[in-house]
């Protein structure tokens, strides 16, 4: 997770204690996709969820334990997904037991499901935030969502929770296909009052594996990450917005240091520090997943290699798994790494993007995904 409004603008964001202590630790936060079931069919969709109940899914007493598991191991967060974790109809229940065990929820919802109602019982179970997904404008991010009056409905959703009192954020996936609706998202999250906004690199998992030519190219993601920086630089000029981010790609970080550079911003050196302090790509480290049904996978987005399910054994045991070969190359990163990250000067800053994307996790199979777009001369590949 890369803070841009921090590094190109130098404001403090209120994740900033969690982030850049959590980097120091092997204790994870914890996406669990709660359930399969949504009731949209977005195109992007890591997890390829449909309207369908998963005949796996946790049982609450299951998913209770899940929660006490990961609180006992020192995880400081759980981040409830899915699918759509509110078309889980216990949600609310493990949400307070998550606060009973000490540890912060948050959730990462599509917002049509929150209605006043939705949003006072969130606020009562205990939940700290709220990421809220859009694609664009109402026309496009129906029609990526494939549910007509699913923008409505979320918009009502992010409207609903400022009434409770929630801290809301606004998610956007960038893919070729709505790469060129950012300057509107960030116009919506101002109309909306939203002060977080989150962007997301494309991984290809799930639904956005299966639909191709929806990754971008290096050219277009230097676009996109140019105008999230722009942008951010005048939201912050106008006190619009408190924190930018993006997240799956670590590229963007040594970006934007050499745009600070190029600039002559006083930033600069403060930018490469947290960034050293961060730690770079920590999947597998300082991010990890459970599935629905128990399953423990490196991170939300790579869910075609299973570390162990949490009904068989313990979380911890799971993730202190040193003879796990994945788990082994992900924590090694200096030794195993894509020959181009070798050769870069700001290695130690992004640690690369370093997965296999098909079933077979030999050592060949693995690259960056998602690529790195920063030319040989950026990275100090001269010859």
């Amino acid at each position: 997770m890369i803070n841009v409004s921090k590094m190109y603008r130098g404001l403090a964001g209120q994740s900033d204690s969690l982030r850049y202590a959590s980097s120091k630790t092997n204790r994870p936060i914890v996406v669990y996709n709660c359930t399969f079931r949504c009731n949209l069919k977005c195109l992007h969709c890591y997890s390829a969820s449909e309207a369908a109940k998963s005949a796996d899914e946790l049982s609450t007493a299951q998913a209770k334990d899940l929660i006490s598991q990961i609180a006992d191991f020192g995880c400081p967060v759980v981040l409830f997904s899915g699918g759509e974790p509110l078309m889980r109809g216990d949600l609310f229940e493990l949400i307070a037991h998550a606060g009973k065990s000490n540890i912060k929820a948050v959730i990462s919802t599509n917002g049509t499901l929150i209605d006043g109602q939705a949003a006072e019982k969130l606020k009562e179970a205990g939940v700290s935030y709220v990421g809220i997904s859009i694609d664009g404008p109402e026309a496009f991010h129906d029609k990526f969502r494939a549910v007509d009056g699913s923008y409505q409905a979320t918009m009502q959703g992010f409207n609903n929770c400022r009434k409770a009192g929630l801290r809301t954020g606004l998610r956007f996936t960038i893919t070729k296909y709505n790469a060129d609706q950012i300057e509107t998202v960030f116009d919506i999250a101002e109309k909306a009052g939203v002060r977080r906004i989150c962007f997301y690199h494309l991984i290809r998992m799930g639904r956005a594996k299966d639909i191709p030519d929806q990754a971008l190219e290096p050219k277009q993601t230097r676009r996109a990450v140019d105008t999230i920086t722009e942008k951010t630089d005048r939201f912050v000029s106008d006190d619009l917005v408190d924190e930018v981010l993006t997240v799956g790609n670590h590229a963007d970080g040594p970006y934007i240091v050499t745009r600070l550079q190029q600039e002559n911003s006083p930033l600069a050196a403060e930018a490469v520090n947290l960034l050293l302090v961060n730690g770079g790509n920590r999947i597998g480290q300082n991010i990890a997943a459970v599935s629905w049904d128990g399953r423990v996978y490196p991170d939300q987005f790579w869910r075609n290699y299973s570390l162990g399910n949490i009904t068989e054994k313990n979380f911890g045991e799971i993730w202190n798994n040193s003879d796990d070969s994945v788990l082994h190359i992900l924590r090694n990163k200096n030794e195993y790494r894509d020959l181009r990250c070798a050769k870069c000067k700001w290695f130690d800053l992004c640690k690369g993007n370093f997965r296999f994307l098909g079933s077979d996790s030999s050592i060949e199979n693995w690259q960056n995904e998602p690529a790195c777009y920063l030319t040989d001369k950026e990275i100090g590949i001269t010859d």
